[in-house]
This record gives C-alpha cells, sequence and structure tokens, in this order.
C-alpha cells in the first residue's frame, strides 16, 4: 500500500479510535459466505396483490433521501401515500456540528447524530405540514437477531411518517469507511453507535449477513409497494485525489463509498425478501423499486426548474436547522452545515437536480388483437404482464408472473412486424459481496405468438469485459426497423453507447460501440424516421448527441434530461425533437418552435393529427398532455410512481401506480 494513503488511513482511524460503540471486532477465522439468493428466471409464481400503497427508502446518512429522492418522495407524501425512511448509518462522521460564528467544541458522535436525526424529525414535520418541533412518538423496534433501532413516528392530518435508525458507523477505528468494508469483508463485524436521547442505550453488532437478514425483515414487516433506493452501480469517475477528496467521492467511481455499499445491502435484501416470501410457494411481493443517483448530480448538467428546486431545497431548510432554535433536542436542532442557503451555494450542487440510475417509461404497452390494452413492468423484481379486462375500460387484471428475476426495474419494448413483443432488460446475475460475483447482464423474453406465450429468457451478454465495468451498463432501448432487424442500445462504462442488431432471421449480431462524440447521460432514445432510418438520441455534456443509422449526425442544443422526438412529417426523413435546457422548465424544439408545456423530468411525444402530442410532469409533479393545441393534466385517480408513464398511440396514457398496480388516463375519462 502507498505510505502516503497509509498514513493517510492511520491518521483517519486514530481520530475515529475514541469511539467504543464504533469498535471494529474483527474475526480470526473469515466467516463462511451467508446464503444468498440467485437469479430466478422460471416463470409462473403468484404474485400479491390488494396491498395499500407504502413507501419505503433505504439511506445510508440522514440527508441522502432530501438531497437525491426528492421530490419523488415529497411527491407520494402529498398524495398521502405512507412512508417509512430507513437510516443504516448513524451519520456521525467526525462528531463536529460546527458552522461559522458558533463557539469551537470537542468533537462528539454521539450528539452530532442526534442532531442529525432532530433535523431529519424536522424536515419531515414540514414535508407533512406539521409545525417544525411537533413531538413525535418514540420506539425501540426488535429486528432479525435480536438487534435494536429507534423508530420514530408521526401522524398529521392522517398522513404518517416512521424513521428507523439503525445506527451503524460511518468509519471505525481500523477502517476509514466502514460499510464499503462490511460489504467486501467475510471478517468484518461492526458495532452500532448510540445516537444521545436515543431509547436505544446498548450497541449491537452486525455482520455482512446480519445487515441483509435485518433489511429484508424490514422489508417482510412493512411490505411496501414502492421502494426507493440508491445506486448499487455508479458511473466511473476518474479524478485525481486531491478533486475527489473534495468531492467527497470514493477513488475511481461517481459517489460516496457509503451510498454504494447501502444500496448494494439494500439489493441484496431485497433478493433475500422475494426469496423468503416465495420459498414454499407464496407470492412474489408487489412492490416497484426505483433507484437514484447520488453524487453523479455533480458531474452532469442540473435537470430541477426553479420552482421545483426552491420546494426540494426548501425541505433541507428544517433538516439544516440552526444553533439558535429551541427544538426540544439538547444535543442540537439539525446538520448545521446544511442550514440556510448552503445547499444552493454549495458548488457541489447535488441539490440541483434528482437522476435516476436506471431512466425508462413504463411500463411497457401494446394492444392486443381487439383494442385490449397489455401492460408489462416490473414488480418484485420479476417481470409481469397486466391484461385489460375489457377494451377501453381501463381496468386490468391480476399481474401474470413472467420471471427473469431478478430484474432492475426497466423493461424495454420492441414489437416485431407480426406483432409479437420482445421484451429487454437488465439483470442480477449475481450480488454477493465479500469478494464474490458482482455481475450484470442483458437478458431477452421473446414472444412465441402475437398475444400468446413467451419463449424461455435468453441472456444477451455484456457490451463490457469484467464484472466491475459491466455493472455501469444503463437502461436498454430498443427499436424495430421496416427491414425486420432489431436495434439495441445500451449505455456502456465509458458513458458512450453500445450497440447490437438482430437481423430478420432472430440471429444476433456482436456488441460494438457507436462512435464516440462526447460521455452522455444514460436515458436514450430510439425511433424511426420516415425513411426507415433509426435514429439514437442522448443528453451528453455539452449539446444532445444524435446519431443516424449507428453514424454521429450534428448534435442539439443541451438538455438537462432525457429528450423525446417524432418522426419529421416531411418526405425527407429525419426527427423532430423536444426537449428542456438544464434547469429550465420550458420545452424546446429541434424546429424551433414548441408550446407552453413547463414542467421537469422525462418527455414522451408520438405523432398525432394536428402535431406531435406531448407527455410530461408539471411542476407540482402532475401527469400533463399536450395534445392538439390543448393542454391537459391529470388531477385524479392513483398516485404515480416510479419510472415515467406511457404514452400509446398518442392518445392512451399508461403508468404504475404506488398501489403497484397500472392506471391508464384517456383525457376526458377518469383514470
Amino acid at each position: 500500500m502507498d505510505k502516503r494513503r497509509l498514513a493517510r488511513r492511520t491518521v483517519l482511524a486514530g481520530a475515529a479510535a475514541g469511539a467504543a460503540a464504533a469498535a471494529v471486532a474483527g474475526c480470526s477465522v473469515p466467516a463462511p459466505p451467508g446464503r444468498t439468493a440467485s437469479a430466478d428466471p422460471a416463470p409462473g409464481r403468484p404474485v400479491s396483490t390488494g396491498r395499500r400503497a407504502l413507501l419505503m427508502q433505504f439511506a445510508a446518512h440522514p440527508d441522502d433521501d432530501l438531497y437525491f429522492m426528492n421530490p419523488d418522495t415529497q411527491r407520494l407524501l402529498d398524495a398521502g401515500v405512507p412512508l417509512v425512511s430507513v437510516y443504516v448509518t448513524a451519520g456521525e462522521h467526525t462528531g463536529k456540528n460546527w458552522i461559522k460564528g458558533m463557539p469551537e467544541t470537542p468533537p462528539d458522535k454521539a450528539a452530532y447524530s442526534s442532531a442529525r436525526h432532530q433535523g431529519l424529525r424536522q424536515a419531515y414535520a414540514d414535508a407533512l405540514g406539521a409545525d417544525t418541533f411537533t413531538p413525535w412518538q418514540k420506539r425501540v423496534a426488535t429486528l432479525a437477531g435480536g438487534r435494536r433501532a429507534e423508530v420514530d413516528t408521526l401522524v398529521h392530518d392522517g398522513r404518517r411518517v416512521e424513521l428507523v435508525f439503525l445506527n451503524l458507523p460511518m468509519h471505525t477505528s481500523r477502517r476509514y469507511m466502514a460499510l464499503p468494508a462490511l460489504w467486501q469483508d467475510r471478517a468484518l463485524e461492526l458495532r452500532t453507535h448510540l445516537s444521545a436521547g436515543s431509547p436505544v442505550t446498548r450497541a449491537d453488532g452486525y455482520d455482512h449477513t446480519g445487515l441483509i437478514e435485518v433489511l429484508a425483515g424490514l422489508l417482510a414487516e412493512y411490505r411496501p409497494t414502492v421502494v426507493h433506493t440508491l445506486d448499487p452501480d455508479p458511473d466511473i469517475q476518474i479524478s485525481d485525489e486531491a478533486t475527489r477528496k473534495r468531492d467527497s467521492e470514493q477513488p475511481g467511481y461517481s459517489d460516496h463509498g457509503d451510498h454504494t455499499a447501502v444500496a448494494s445491502f439494500t439489493w441484496a435484501a431485497l433478493l433475500r425478501r422475494v426469496a423468503d416470501a416465495t420459498a414454499d410457494g407464496g407470492p412474489v411481493p408487489a412492490f416497484s423499486t426505483t433507484a437514484f443517483r447520488g453524487y453523479y448530480n455533480r458531474h452532469w448538467p442540473k435537470n430541477l426548474p426553479p420552482r421545483v428546486l426552491a420546494e426540494k431545497t426548501a425541505h433541507l431548510v428544517p433538516y439544516g436547522g440552526d444553533p439558535s432554535w429551541e427544538c426540544g433536542n439538547p444535543s442540537g436542532c439539525g446538520d448545521y452545515g446544511v442550514s440556510g442557503d448552503r445547499p444552493l451555494t454549495n458548488r457541489k450542487g447535488w441539490v440541483r437536480a434528482t437522476h435516476y440510475r436506471w431512466p425508462a417509461t413504463g411500463p411497457a404497452v401494446t394492444e392486443e388483437a381487439g383494442g385490449r390494452l397489455v401492460a408489462y413492468g416490473v414488480l418484485g423484481l420479476r417481470a409481469v404482464r397486466w391484461r385489460e379486462r375489457e377494451e377501453r375500460t381501463g381496468v386490468f387484471g391480476e399481474p401474470e408472473d413472467l420471471g427473469g428475476g431478478p430484474l432492475a426495474p426497466v423493461l424495454a419494448p420492441a414489437v416485431l412486424a407480426d406483432g409479437r413483443v420482445l421484451l429487454f432488460g437488465v439483470r442480477f446475475a449475481a450480488l454477493s459481496g465479500r469478494g464474490g460475483a458482482d455481475r450484470r447482464e442483458l437478458v431477452l423474453l421473446e414472444q412465441r405468438s402475437p398475444g400468446g406465450p413467451f419463449l424461455a429468457w435468453r441472456g444477451l451478454g455484456n457490451p463490457e469485459r469484467g464484472d466491475d465495468r459491466g455493472r455501469r451498463i444503463g437502461a436498454p432501448v430498443a427499436v424495430a426497423a421496416p427491414d425486420g432487424r432489431v436495434h439495441l442500445f445500451v449505455r456502456n462504462a465509458d458513458k458512450g453507447v453500445s450497440t447490437r442488431v438482430r437481423a430478420a432471421d432472430g440471429s444476433w449480431g456482436p456488441w460494438r460501440a457507436l462512435p464516440v462524440q462526447e460521455e452522455v447521460q444514460d436515458g436514450l432514445t430510439a425511433l424511426v424516421d420516415g425513411t426507415g432510418r433509426v435514429h439514437l438520441l442522448a443528453a451528453g455534456r455539452t449539446a444532445v448527441r444524435h446519431w443516424v443509422d449507428g453514424a454521429p449526425a450534428a448534435p442539439l442544443p443541451l438538455a438537462g434530461d432525457p429528450v423525446a422526438a417524432v418522426p419529421a412529417p416531411d418526405a425527407d426523413g429525419g426527427v423532430r425533437v423536444f426537449y428542456r435546457a438544464p434547469a429550465d422548465g420550458r420545452l424546446r424544439s429541434s424546429s424551433g418552435t414548441a408550446p407552453a408545456f413547463e414542467g421537469y423530468g422525462p418527455l414522451a411525444a408520438a405523432p398525432g393529427g394536428r402535431g406531435p402530442v406531448l407527455l410530461g410532469r408539471d411542476d407540482r409533479g402532475r401527469v400533463q398532455l399536450h395534445r392538439d393545441g390543448r393542454l391537459l393534466t391529470r388531477t385524479q385517480g392513483v398516485t404515480p410512481a416510479g419510472a415515467a408513464p406511457v404514452l400509446h398511440r398518442g392518445e392512451v396514457v399508461v403508468g404504475l401506480g404506488a398501489d403497484a398496480r397500472p392506471w391508464v388516463w384517456r383525457p376526458g375519462l377518469r383514470g
């Protein structure tokens, strides 16, 4: 090991050594690996239905949810969806809760952890519309293995939030970053921190398997229908050491090491939850999953317009608190380094964007003979199919399990000329930690006949060599061309695009990388123009990058989010692109004219009789449609969750609700 790094680690470890509760109990003989849930692609399991909507989110630190999962979390809270938020670390860091103007005091990790917990109580009281200093009910919950956690609960105007504090250490006396070490090390046990004023008064031990069991147990207890996680596979980001430290990132990747470790533990727990629930023939738990990028936000154009940014930032103000507040907590009234306007003035700019790890629209929607809608999505990490009970009713039957698990929360459809459906996904082929395999692969589910059953799942490999690079692939998109070929695209580890083409006879060519223009964000848009050419668009660092039949085309102006496009109406082909500039909610178009359609987040577009039909979200997160010169807003029905809704044939909108069921909106009809 480099002597300078060893010296640095020794100093950091020495600074943390005074906290006995954070001591590492090393085992002289490594424990054997615990049971790891494996891939289960076989279809036909029953799927749980009828659950009341509940959001459960898993964060590494107090504030990760506020920085990275909002405004999505707030939208669900506003709709009355109960929230359970789990914080894995105590957030104790160096124990210094100080801003300019405060007197210098010795570091106190127990007090700093307590102050951050108080900040969360203030933030979520404010999010529920209650008084910032409303008292919460505190209790001690018994978890798997007899471990204990503090659970704080607030109910206001019929809405409910529970905060679960596991309080594992961020740092230890032997390792600077405890959780990344716990993910990789079989011989490691961590002792929990004790936060000042907590009803939990005794530390517990966690090893790798124990943390997965606790998280899976919480999932089994609360049975969420929506799960928010952090990013288990952040982008490769090579920075010099000074820049990396300044940006608080782990070596080589665009995120904090704790974020990646907690996301990995959470996904392992999701796998365990599904495996345990189905072990004796029980139903697949019906939950959707959204993973959020973390410090990725630092490196790309910011995508939240002013009104949405102001709302998001406002929820960090009560979390940051102020040393002058009288909140009733002797250890402090928030995380003072995040107080006031600091999230906005921080040059890292994390608060100014919200990005998804696997951005995509969903569910995938097709139509059967007779006009009945068919929707495909991912529930309980497995592909499912819903069929509309009767044409144009918007009422779907129960989900049919198509297997394929464990899948990332994205299915990309392509419909062949004969009506058969191809579904492309990303499978967690292995998720082991402790030096074991950690692998992703692209997979395909192909329909045997139009409207009929499917063939077995087929692996399509990965455009990257090696498991570590292979984890960085993005959400696939696919398009069927008039010549019978199917073009599959995916963002690769170099932040470019790789493609694989299926011939008309069903055979697949090799993976190849498209010519590089510049690094691009995930969230690709593919379509075929009127002359049969295949277009691919991706938001880059300085422009929207454009390929036509695999060759670079002229770039378009910079966008903060994935763009939407429709074939141009002229006979010469081409496409018309719709986008929003960074930090700007106004709609723009490659043709120079665009309707008034303010909002944020991903866009969808389809050809219409009197011009393109546009789908997106307004500043309040409501689904809105622009068609035939009219702006229509969905104000009733089930609350959307997860992926952006789908625009089918330019007239029907289909999305996944917070209750894990698809909803349909035909403007003019309720849904």
